[in-house]
């Protein structure tokens, strides 16, 4: 199995330094205009939102006769009016999805740093790794909300950002790694 991974890796590590090198680009371009990325990624989460109520409406009203009928049209409905609010609204779409990340860090970062704290307790090891990870979230979710809603301008973009350049140089380092073992 390792054989046919390295093998793989070799065998397509032109196409991953591509795609590496296409995510640093996006990347890049994210970081110098957050405000253009949170708006990009606002409307693409409207799409989403509104072709999938899109696609739940049409497969509810096919199987009306279904058990939960009238849960899954409100299911359907309330995508294709999220999708619908994001797209005719990024801006104010954006400071949504910027409080629902905001309520994510907090709360994910709560939760990390109990599971540290808990993990210690038992003497585990490498629990001050997710105590690290836990407080990192909360700082975020703090600097993100004492920020608000000016920071929704340019916070989710500023992330896609980020996550794009590691991404890309993520894929860089195996593509490289991956020419140097052939």
């Amino acid at each position: 199995m390792n054989s046919s991974f390295v093998e793989t890796m070799r065998q397509h590590r032109v196409l991953f330094l591509v795609e590496g090198i296409a995510l640093l680009v996006l990347g890049i371009l994210a970081v110098l205009a957050p405000m253009l990325a949170t708006v990009a990624a606002t409307l693409f989460f409207g799409w989403i939102l509104l072709l999938s109520g899109l696609i739940g409406l049409i497969t509810t009203i096919r199987a009306r006769r279904a058990p939960g009928f009238g849960w899954s049209l409100l299911s359907a409905i309330v995508g294709l009016a999220a999708g619908v609010y994001l797209l005719l609204l990024p801006v104010p779409g954006a400071v949504s999805l910027t409080l629902v990340l905001t309520a994510f860090l907090l709360l994910e970062g709560t939760a990390s740093i109990l599971f540290a704290l808990e993990h210690r307790r038992g003497l585990s090891g490498r629990w001050g790794w997710m105590l690290a990870s836990g407080i990192l979230d909360i700082a975020l979710g703090a600097i993100i909300l004492s920020g608000l809603p000016g920071s929704a301008l340019w916070v989710l973009g500023l992330l896609v950002g980020i996550n794009l350049l590691f991404g890309g140089w993520a894929l860089i380092a195996m593509a490289l790694h991956a020419g140097r073992t052939s």
